[in-house]
């Protein structure tokens, strides 16, 4: 099989392209490093299969000759983050969506057997019901949910219009080893490690009791597989760990001083995945438990040594657009 992974030197990404590579597939990576590292993919970097490509999914000319003869397209680049969203919404709409645009015309030019796009959880908004299911309302609360679903909803009328058999997985809180060190201000995995390397509190938003549905991350690369692989396609499925866990409790098992900064507004106080249709539909379900995963990143933990340290001062400085715009 000839596999492109799109944003291949992020997060999942990287994840994704190393299982791809151990099942045989030849893999192209395409990332502008905007966010991805090199050093994702330095383990197996050397392996023969492997096609790395720096160029941006908005330059459409630099991408779309590599979309010849290829049977999979994983499509994860993109930008997240609340706050530089708000504050750069046209950036977010340039990549998320004009982007996936590209990548869609491409699969349809060369005839790519199938898209497994990455969509976000965060287009539910704050969810009424709880686990939330797929045919809950769609009500993203910033730019970046808002341009996840717009690119899921290009890929969904892509599949329709143009017989491109797609299938996109609403990932809810995704966690494990080469998540982003640097940059913005985000997600919480990334703010508690290094504060926890620097011996300084662990800076909990409200009271932490709010739960999140941390799945870890080679589950969700092993979804992205089991999805392409399927005889499905124009669905949307959630991509959860069948649980929920509060913050404090992560916390918890981090260990050290905590801090409690205030509560922000758009954010839900749970976040939960319904996930019988991916169960169901692709015979998936999650194997690392959520102790397991922290333990792993624990053994890790030197991974995050060049990571911002986020104080409660900074973070109110750096959150200032979120107070002002998310009311």
């Amino acid at each position: 099989m000839k596999s492109i992974v799109t944003g291949g030197a992020g997060f999942i990404g990287s994840h994704l392209s190393e299982m791809l590579l151990a099942l045989g597939h030849e893999v192209t990576i395409i990332d502008n490093l905007s966010t991805g590292r090199k050093s994702n993919i330095f383990s197996f970097k050397s392996n023969k299969n492997l096609n790395f490509v720096e160029a941006d999914i908005r330059d459409k000319d630099s991408i779309d000759q590599f979309f010849h003869d290829q049977d999979f397209v994983y499509h994860l680049a993109g930008l997240a983050d609340i706050v530089p969203s708000i504050e750069r919404p046209e950036e977010y709409f340039s990549t998320n969506v004009e982007g996936t645009l590209n990548v869609l015309s491409s699969c349809v030019k060369y005839g790519v057997k199938k898209l497994v796009y990455a969509a976000s959880s965060s287009s539910y908004g704050i969810p009424k019901i709880y686990p939330t299911p797929e045919d809950s309302p769609i009500s993203p609360k910033y730019p970046y949910a808002l341009t996840k679903y717009m690119g899921e909803e290009l890929c969904m009328h892509w599949s329709e219009v143009y017989s491109l058999p797609v299938v996109s997985l609403r990932l809810f809180n995704v966690f494990g080893t080469r998540s982003r060190t640097a940059g913005a201000y985000g997600a919480v995995f990334g703010v508690f490690l290094a504060q926890k390397l620097a011996n300084k509190p662990l800076t909990i938003v409200g009271d932490g009791c709010q739960t999140r549905d941390f799945t870890y991350v080679t589950d969700v690369a092993q979804a992205f597989i089991d999805a392409s692989l399927a005889e499905i396609e124009s669905q949307c499925l959630n991509v959860g760990s069948g649980n929920h866990y509060s913050v404090n409790y992560l916390a918890n098992l981090l260990g050290g001083k905590k801090v409690y900064i205030p509560k922000r507004p758009g954010e839900p106080d749970c976040t939960f995945a319904d996930i019988k249709a991916i169960k169901e539909k692709l015979n998936w379900s999650p194997k690392i438990s959520f102790e397991e995963g922290v333990q792993k990143i624990l053994e890790n933990i030197s991974d995050w040594n060049d990571a911002p340290v986020w104080s409660p001062e900074s973070i109110e400085i750096a959150t200032e657009s979120w107070f002002k715009h998310l009311k």
